[in-house]
């Protein structure tokens, strides 16, 4: 009985055991409720049930940046590790019990989407820690704030909220953004004071940030984008001759875009338009001063007063200077004088001259040198056709090369001359619109031809109703050039003149050298050269061989009477031979 009794109680004994070792071993791995019996150091001594107590480290205690705020008697909540460990003790964490219950309500928040309380502790590379009530966040560097930051410590240490981007419990990683709360704050604020904006109101701003392209202004929580032509109605290059960040800007609303919550800014627009009755305060012919701000290759922007500009074209800068560069003839910031071509207040538009605020050289050098009087410069340039000399006013003249010499053929006379060389030479013609001055050598001289023997082919004296042979020695589309016998003038027949028959009056059918006989129809008192006429020559030799062999009217048809005269001139020839 006895041994029945002491097996009885032994069995009694196992079961109780192993239900105590079934109950302890179902702690670990769990988060349970424990009392603090002691602080002992930096060890907190904590009851959780089981046979032994377990110690925490204190600093577990303790939120980041600050002091631990526990004392013997309090209630906490452990993480069960293992329920022994060599020394009989439990091994306990209050870090991994915060990490547990934090993991829990942080999925929780992450699939709701909610904003998280964190608080940055740590700097790691590419970006920063954050306790997260126990877990442990990585915060990126580009997530800090929405512009970068330099140093980061005013915001360690401090709770506030962040946006969680990317969780995995499996890998303990989790991954905040603290830009991502205050985009969102920002946007919330910027729609909030854009709903009360209106466009035309005036504000006052501070300058934020200075681009090539204009500036932003903070209007108190939302930025707008003040244009760099909206700063003022004059030239401006860059924002910062107008503007430097910091500075305190009154500005009008020109524009908001609701959907993209865009504004625009103006500060031009606060001023009176310098273009309202511009066609008043600056007519055509009208001369003022003015200021070059640019200069382009096609010409020079002057500014007439502030915000109004015109533009001199590279044509209308110079009377004398030809197919050069603006920059060559004025320069940034210089005065210049201009004169009012055109103006256009609509497209604000004013076309302006430099050369028309200047005298004309040719129209001066007429009226200091008219038709007929001599004047003495420098050949500049030898062609084909002629000399140009140098003159007064930085002009140039031309010597045709039949101007240059009697007697001698025009290339002999070009010869003659070389570049550099001063000459005097006679005013001919001066066509001030087409910018042309004719000049001839040989009128200084007496015209040897009008002492030489009466000759068609000499140098003769030529008078008004003879016929010479001439030689072609230039065909243009208005005309003929002929040299008058062999060392003759150079004389113009006008296509009008080139036949009586207009089908023949084309110039194309003419030759150079080719020999043509015509009539002489005038004399140029001036040029002394003479006026000729193939037509004239024809028509005085039907009325002269109407005369002598008979007339239309008595029967002759024209063709007979042109072949009796034909027919006699040859028998005239043969006779003579």
């Amino acid at each position: 009985m006895a041994s029945q009794g002491f097996g009885s109680a032994r069995d009694e004994f196992a079961a109780m055991l192993e239900q105590s070792f079934g109950a302890e071993g179902g702690f670990e791995g769990r988060v349970v409720k424990g009392r603090v019996t002691a602080i002992e150091n930096d060890m907190v001594v904590i009851d959780v049930g089981l046979k032994s107590e377990g110690r925490v480290p204190l600093r577990e205690f303790a939120a980041p940046g600050q002091q631990a705020d526990i004392k013997a008697g309090d209630d906490v909540e452990v993480y069960v590790d293992r329920v022994e460990n060599a020394n009989g003790e439990a091994m306990l964490s209050r870090d991994r019990a915060r990490r547990e219950a934090s993991w829990n309500k942080l999925e929780e928040q992450f699939q709701a989407g909610e904003r998280v309380e964190g608080v940055i502790f740590g700097r790691v590379k590419g970006g920063f820690t954050v306790d997260l009530s126990g877990a442990v966040a990585f915060l990126p560097g580009s997530q800090v704030d929405v512009r970068p930051v330099r140093d980061v410590a005013p915001l360690m240490d401090i709770p506030q909220p962040f946006q969680i981007l990317k969780m995995d419990r499996r890998r303990g990683n989790i991954v905040v953004s603290r830009r991502a709360v205050l985009e969102e704050t920002r946007a919330e604020q910027r729609t909030s004071l854009i709903a009360n904006l209106v466009e035309g109101a005036i504000v006052d701003g501070v300058v934020k940030n200075i681009t090539d392209y204009g500036a932003f202004v903070d209007l108190g929580g939302v930025d707008g984008l003040l244009h760099v032509t909206d700063m003022s109605y004059r030239r401006v290059a860059h924002p910062s001759e107008v503007i430097n960040i910091g500075d305190t800007v009154r500005v009008q609303i020109v524009r908001i875009n609701r959907d993209t919550q865009r504004i625009s800014l103006g500060m031009k627009q606060l001023e009176s338009d310098p273009w309202e009755g511009a066609e008043a305060k600056y007519p055509i012919g009208g001369r003022f001063s003015g200021r070059v701000t640019n200069i382009t290759d096609y010409g020079a922007f002057v500014e007439l007063e502030a915000g109004v500009e015109g533009l001199v074209h590279v044509s209308e800068m110079s009377w004398t200077k030809k197919n050069v560069h603006p920059g060559k003839i004025v320069s940034t910031s210089q005065e210049v004088d201009v004169v009012v071509l055109e103006v256009d207040a609509d497209k604000r538009r004013i076309s302006l001259g430099i050369k028309q605020a200047a005298e004309n050289p040719w129209l001066a050098f007429t009226e200091r040198h008219p038709v007929g009087s001599v004047v003495e410069g420098e050949v500049k340039n030898a062609t084909e056709f002629g000399l140009f000399i140098g003159l007064d006013g930085d002009i140039d003249g031309m010597v045709h090369m039949s101007d240059i010499a009697w007697g001698v053929s025009g290339e002999e006379a070009l010869g003659r001359y070389n570049r550099g060389d001063a000459v005097k030479a006679v005013v001919l013609d001066v066509d001030a619109e087409k910018e042309r001055i004719s000049l001839g050598i040989k009128q200084l001289e007496d015209n040897r031809a009008q002492s030489a023997p009466a000759s068609p082919s000499s140098n003769a004296e030529m008078r008004r109703g003879e016929t010479v042979t001439c030689t072609v020695v230039e065909v243009k589309d208005a005309g003929i050039d002929v040299q008058v016998g062999d060392s003759g003038p150079i004389a113009f027949i006008r296509r009008g003149d080139l036949s009586r028959d207009r089908d023949e009056q084309r110039p194309d059918r003419f030759q150079v050298g080719q020999k043509v006989d015509a009539l002489i129809v005038g004399m140029d008192r001036q040029t002394r050269r003479p006026q000729l006429s193939i037509k004239a020559r024809e028509i005085a030799e039907e009325q002269q061989a109407v005369a002598q062999y008979g007339s239309s009217d008595s029967g002759a048809s024209l063709g007979d009477i042109l072949g009796a005269a034909l027919n006699r001139a040859r028998d005239n020839t043969d006779r003579d031979a």
